[in-house]
């Protein structure tokens, strides 16, 4: 006999079943392969987690077949997927579909890798937890392989999760150098379905006991784990976007303490999460004193334009010169794509509304018919309220940004890298890059100068994170120039102390601390329901735990993709309680999505601990 976890997206059935398993497939079935077994009137895909001798049920269904007798599901990684589930209250093959990619059949049948030998990193193993505020100057890269390499010399696995494909690109470069060629898998959603299979079994084979990846990776089934790394866990690219929706950090520290595994959280920026962590002694801080740091980060200046008692402007005389007295390249970060994104009328300031939907207009490109940003709809605008044809724009993104500078700095050469293209590398000095935050290609050298624009709409994002998150973004940007280079910040000095000082750990601290007041995560548990008014609202009496504080329900606020509100019957309800009672408000959350699927009702939109809300 053996117990399957099917492939059933239905909390009431979030458990495993007994199957027979037929003498001609005994030896095909094992544990952590992948089977097809009969369920309710239907074949389903499931993976066997163990083999057993006696089943509490008389009568059982047969395995119909093995689609491969491969163990991909380890038994390490279905703990970490049941404890990851329990956590965010979600179910367990949810979580199984992130860690484990779909089977490519050409990969499996592939040859193995053959083995190889880590050359001598000369550095020890790291021991222990660690939060790494790294300097511009530190080759973070370099030193993370240098102990990838020492804990695979030991012959213990490492996972390296980083926010983007691009940063997989680069650093596996430098992991190259450091392990040698083949020393390593990389494991994003990027590669080829083959390719990607390929490195999941060579890490489940034991052929490769290093992977670097995004998301996914935090799951890889490396054997004998020995150390995880979060590389700017403050970015929301960790931040799953599918149920139950869970963060990277998160996964992995669940997977150091449940292993013993070392881990390192490391960022040019500090995530309030991660100075939770050195607060409550659970990880140590690497940090350095103010006279190092400032010397290792370029020198912030701060300017709002109102040179000789004139009115802020968005692209001060300060700016222009040091622009142009820059001896090399530029970095310029605008916190917002596209070209127009916002629009209002020139004459009476009134912001353009779709005709068709009353949904917010914007402007792909200069000449060019405003686009409704909910349905689509494009056609001449007219104001209705002063009859006015001349749009201006609040809110300018970085291509009409580019537009600006091409015209201001004519020697130089204007890029921009943003949305759906975004640039490697800049290797030419005379390059003026035009980034949005998370696209600003490192420069061959790095940059001159660097300028951050329109901060002041970085800050006025309505969100919990913003101070945290906007720092993140430009002590990123910052990170990019080279040692003797500059930077500017066009903004209020009052509200930049943190880069003018340049004291990531600073901000950390005093958000941390504002969010402890207001019992937020991470010193608190929230969690947020989405979903019908009429069934959402009895929810406001239910009993969740001891001290749990419910807020709402409000309406479901627009998507921030820019997207038309959901239905007007559609609400969210906020849960929020201490961090000590939040495995029993998640265990709450979870009974009731079991009721409803048992009821055969839709699952409400449950999230833990997110990122915004």
């Amino acid at each position: 006999m053996a117990r399957v976890v099917v492939d059933v997206p239905l909390a009431h059935l979030d458990r495993p079943f007994d199957y027979l398993v037929p003498p001609e497939l005994d030896e095909q079935v094992v544990p952590g392969c992948r089977v097809k077994v009969r369920f309710a009137g239907r074949r389903v895909a499931g993976y066997v987690v163990e083999r057993v001798a006696t089943s509490a049920h008389d009568k059982l269904a047969p395995i119909a077949t093995v689609v491969s007798s491969e163990p991909v599901l380890r038994s390490e990684v279905l703990a970490l997927a049941r404890e990851v589930a329990d956590r965010y209250a979600g179910s367990l093959v949810d979580v199984l579909r992130l860690a484990v990619p779909p089977r490519h059949a050409r990969g499996e049948k592939a040859p193995r890798p053959e083995a190889v030998e880590i050359p001598d990193p000369q550095v020890a193993p790291p021991q222990g937890r660690t939060v790494w505020t790294a300097l511009p100057t530190d080759d973070v890269a370099r030193e993370v392989a240098g102990l990838a390499a020492a804990t695979a010399r030991e012959g213990r696995g490492v996972v390296v999760c980083l926010p983007d494909h691009r940063d997989v690109q680069r650093w596996s470069a430098t992991f190259a150098e450091v392990l040698g060629p083949g020393g390593h898998v990389e494991l994003t959603a990027a590669l080829s379905a083959e390719r990607r299979y390929r490195n999941f079994l060579a890490a489940a084979r034991g052929d490769r006991l290093v992977v670097l990846g995004t998301r996914a990776a935090a799951y890889a089934p490396v054997h004998d784990l020995g150390l995880v790394v979060v590389v700017d866990d403050g970015d929301d690219a960790h931040a799953e976007p599918h149920a139950p929706y869970p963060h990277t950090r998160e996964v992995l520290l669940l997977r150091s303490a449940r292993t013993g595994a070392a881990a390192l959280l490391v960022g040019h920026a500090r995530s309030v999460e991660a100075q939770s962590l050195v607060e409550s002694g659970w990880a140590r801080d690497r940090s350095d004193d103010s006279e190092h740091r400032r010397a290792a980060w370029p020198r912030v200046e701060v300017t709002d334009g109102s040179e000789a008692g004139t009115a802020p402007v968005r692209l001060p005389q300060r700016v222009v010169r040091l622009v142009r007295d820059a001896d090399g390249p530029v970095l310029v970060q605008v916190p917002r794509r596209g070209y127009r994104s916002a629009l209002a009328c020139q004459r009476c300031r009134t912001p353009a509304r779709c005709r068709v939907c009353e949904g917010p207009l914007a402007q792909h490109r200069g000449g060019a018919d405003p686009v409704c940003r909910w349905c689509g709809h494009s056609e001449p605008w007219q104001c209705l309220h002063c009859s006015g044809t001349v749009l201006r724009a609040p809110v300018v993104g970085h291509v009409r940004t580019a537009e600006e500078f091409a015209r201001t700095f004519t020697d130089r050469e204007v890029v921009t890298s943003g949305g759906d293209t975004v640039l490697d590398t800049v290797d030419d000095p005379r390059s003026l890059v035009l980034a949005t935050p998370g696209a600003e290609p490192p420069a061959t050298g790095g940059y001159a100068l660097v300028v951050l624009l329109d901060t002041w709409l970085t800050l006025s994002r309505d969100d919990v994170r913003v101070v945290e998150e906007s720092h993140r973004r430009w002590f990123n940007a910052l990170a990019l120039a080279r040692p003797d280079g500059r930077a500017i910040a066009v903004g209020e000095a009052a509200l930049l102390q943190g880069l003018v000082r340049t004291d990531p750990v600073g901000v950390a601290i005093r958000e941390l601390a504002d969010r402890t007041a207001t019992h937020l995560p991470p010193s608190g548990r929230l969690a947020t329901i989405d979903g019908p008014a009429a069934e959402i609202e009895p929810l406001v009496t239910q009993p969740w735990t001891p001290h749990t504080e419910v807020l709402g329900p409000v309406p479901v606020p627009v998507l921030s993709g820019g997207g038309p509100p959901g239905e007007a019957s559609t609400v969210r309800l906020v849960l929020r309680a201490p961090r000590s009672e939040g495995a029993q408000l998640a265990a709450a959350l979870r009974r009731h999505q079991i009721e409803r699927s048992a009821a055969k009702l839709a699952p409400w939109r449950i999230r833990v601990d997110p990122p915004t809300f």
